[in-house]
Order: C-alpha cells, then structure tokens, then sequence
C-alpha cells in the first residue's frame, strides 16, 4: 500500500531531509586521502545527533553504522571501517535520519582526490540521470517514467544500471511502498499522485551491471570489479510542476 503524505507530514520529513542533506555536506568536506570510512561514519552519527536527530540506519535490519561507505566496486551497504581513503578513489555517502518519526534519505557519490577522467565521468552521468528521473516524478505520470528515464540516460553514455537494488517510498518507516526500480519500459506502474513522496536512488556501474554480496551480508559489489557510483534524493509529489527535492539545500 502506498501511503500519501499530507502536507504537515510533508514539512516534518523536510526536517529530516535537510539534516541528512547537512550531514553529507560536512562528510564530503572530510573525503580526503588518509580519511579512514570509520572517522566518516563518527562524524555523521554525531552530526546528526548534535542536532537533534536518530541515525536511521545504525540498528536497522542489523546494520552496525550510521553511514554506508561504499569505495570504488562497492556498489551499496559499505560497511565503515579502518580502510585508508587513497587519492583516486571514489566514495558513495548514503545515510539517513529520524526525525519527529519520520525518514529522509539521500546519497552522493565524491571522488578522493584527483580521479580518472571515466570515473569524473561516471559520477556526473549518475547525478545527471537521478535528476532527469525526479524530473519524471510529476502528477498523472507513471512510476516507471522515472525508471526508464535514469536508465537511458546512464546506458546513453556506455554504462549500466543496477538491477539487483532499487528506490522505494519512505514516510514514517524507511523503505514503504513502491519500490522504485531504476530501469524498464515507460508506462508501467502505479499512477503519481501528490502526497507519494519517493527515495529515488539510481545505481551505476561502469562495467556490467552484475552485484555479489560479500560475507559481511551487506556490501555489494560489482562482479567484474568496475567502479560503481550512487546518488539518492528524497523528493514529494506536488500538486502541479516538479517535485520538492526535500534533501537538496
């Protein structure tokens, strides 16, 4: 069941948006070689505390970290650990909040550094494409607009796009109805209506788009080794024009 937002519900989750837009902010100053992920995941957990909010993922589903940390084929779920960020690198920031009992939730992808041209390459047509899906998240459209969007624009430039893991609806838990695939035929899926609000996050690999998972059951990396990047926005359906990006300052 999709659950519609009203807008004082709306306003809330705006709250926990802005913290989690605030908290990659201050990450992404951090990104630097000699950086391990485990300082990045201390910095976020006390970001968002010191204002006020609950990390949304430390204890969900078992996670142990306020922040997933994914470098270079870690696609999603990259645990925070001792690993050493080193020039060239890429790193996806995913983190959520809570708060007032609501989620937001959002995702960048930084290069460390100086990095390969492909790379520079592979992190602006991921953004580009999550724009051009919100772009697609208007009333009267269908869900799968936005997932046909994301997925041609990022195969337009020689990439592929993950199958294996999608967006999804968020509210008062973190992931709720629909989930948000990002790929497919145009014209699919349930009708966008205003009060749907949408974690759209797409997932590109600059090889195949084939995942494993590793045996800490959380990280997920590409099967050939590629480099895989990630963004996310939590964005709210309105009653005409585009969306409300909710985690965008």
């Amino acid at each position: 069941m999709i659950i519609l937002k009203t807008p004082d519900e709306i306003e809330v989750m705006a709250k926990a948006s802005k913290l989690v837009a605030e908290t990659l902010q201050a990450l992404k100053r951090e990104v630097r070689p000699g950086v391990t992920t485990e300082e990045l995941d201390r910095l976020a957990e006390d970001f968002i505390r010191s204002r006020g909010g609950i990390p949304a993922f430390k204890g969900y589903r078992n996670y142990p970290k306020t922040l997933c940390a994914s470098v270079n084929d870690q696609v999603v779920h990259g645990i925070p650990s001792k690993r050493v960020l080193k020039e060239g690198d890429i790193i996806g920031l995913d983190l959520g909040a809570i708060v007032d009992g609501f989620y937001g939730d959002s995702a960048v992808t930084v290069p460390v550094g100086a990095i390969h041209p492909r790379a520079a390459e592979l992190l602006r047509v991921t953004e580009e494409a999550l724009y051009k899906g919100i772009e697609q998240a208007v009333v009267g459209n269908r869900l799968s607009d936005i997932s046909h969007t994301i997925q041609r624009h990022a195969e337009a430039a020689g990439f592929s796009v993950v199958t294996d893991f999608v967006g999804h609806g968020i509210g008062r838990q973190l992931h709720e109805e629909p989930q948000v695939p990002n790929f497919g035929k145009p014209g699919q899926g349930p009708r966008l209506q205003v009060g749907m609000v949408l974690a759209i996050e797409p997932m590109v690999n600059m090889g195949s788009d084939g995942v494993r998972i590793l045996d800490d059951q959380w990280t997920a990396v590409t099967r050939d080794g590629s480099l895989s990047a990630h963004f996310e926005h939590t964005i709210a359906i309105l009653p005409s024009g585009p969306p409300r990006i909710l985690t965008k300052l």
